[in-house]
């Protein structure tokens, strides 16, 4: 599977930014976090940011305006002077804008996509449309991180959109967190405490693999089956697969459900490997290892499909950016995981 990539971004790019599920940057008492998260992106990274109309029109207007939404959307990608769009963060009910979608817009101009969470509905939007778009940080949560950003989250977004070489090695994190602090504008500067982490965990698998990225949240995904955006057999023949679980701390039980589904669609056997993302509050984390096994290795018989757990994307902090289509690969006997080329050409 070959996606068209974006071009890199660079400093003085303008990029705009979009509500795409939940409203809340737009609510009176969260504008300073989205004006921090705004302030990043052009201090850090000399990029000129602006908002799409709709964008901080607030959580009751977002949520009554799916087709607005949309229009944001499908308006950002048709304007030549946008080189990059990035959620403000992600909520529960994007799939709502899929109806208002026109999917060559957003095939006739490829640009750097950015977000996670629900965002995985945009990002399959994008895919169905043939362009890479990537999963990585949001503007109210990692941009907006209190007192600054994770060094962890910055490399690794830097040098996937603004640097065209391979990506590379993608070593895990010394630390991690999910402390909440509520996002109170006394908050600002107290920084969330972080753990050791243990790093990446080899659940199986014996060799090196490789393959195209393609994946997302786990309990997104469940709602994009069976609608015109998830993909054909053949999307996900010889991919590596990225899942990781939301906020929502998902039950060992659905994770198991979940896991049968692809395998009785046939992923499962058509993919070449998987990397799971660091569970929220490294809560079920034993047990999403045990379902791991149960479904892949000894129900479906699966014992040489890698599987490395504890990656740092999604639902955790830091975080890497994943890029939708990029070719990369587990190497079982290092415990490493490399992505192969670069993001943006």
């Amino acid at each position: 599977m070959r996606l068209i990539k974006p071009s890199a971004l660079k400093k003085g790019d303008k990029v705009a930014t979009v509500s795409l599920s939940w409203g809340g940057a737009g609510n009176s008492e969260i504008l300073w976090r989205y004006e921090q998260g705004k302030k990043r992106l052009v201090e850090n990274f000399g990029l000129d940011v602006i908002e799409m109309p709709n964008t901080l029109k607030g959580e009751s207007f977002i949520y009554n305006h799916p087709e607005k939404r949309a229009q944001d959307l499908m308006d950002a990608f048709k304007d030549k002077s946008i080189k990059g769009i990035f959620t403000c963060i992600g909520g529960e009910d994007s799939i709502r804008i899929l109806p208002f979608i026109d999917f060559n817009i957003i095939k006739n101009n490829p640009k750097v996509f950015m977000g996670y969470s629900d965002s995985t509905v945009t990002h399959f939007i994008c895919l169905k449309a043939g362009i890479s778009s990537f999963y990585g940080p949001s503007i109210l949560a990692e941009f907006a991180e209190n007192l600054e950003m994770f060094d962890y989250t910055k490399y690794w977004f830097e040098k996937t959109v603004f640097e065209k070489l391979p990506i590379g090695n993608i070593p895990s994190s010394n630390v991690w967190t999910n402390e909440y602090l509520p996002w109170d504008i006394k908050n600002k500067l107290t920084p969330r405490n972080t753990f050791i982490n243990k790093g990446y965990e080899l659940l199986q698998g014996t060799k090196t693999v490789q393959g195209h990225l393609i994946g997302g949240c786990m309990e997104v995904l469940e709602m994009i089956k069976c609608t015109e955006i998830w993909p054909s057999k053949k999307i996900w023949k010889n991919a590596i697969l990225f899942l990781e679980v939301s906020e929502s701390i998902t039950t060992p039980l659905h994770l198991e459900y979940w896991l049968r589904n692809y395998g009785a669609q046939g992923i499962l056997n058509s993919i070449n490997g998987i990397i799971f993302g660091k569970p929220r509050h490294s809560k079920f984390y034993d047990e999403y290892k045990q379902i791991l096994l149960k479904v892949i290795r000894d129900e479906y018989n699966l014992k040489d499909l890698p599987i490395l757990y504890n990656l740092n994307f999604g639902h955790t902090s830091p975080i890497i950016t994943i890029p939708f289509g990029a070719q990369a690969e587990i190497n079982c006997e290092q415990i490493s995981f490399k992505i192969l080329e670069a993001g943006v050409i």
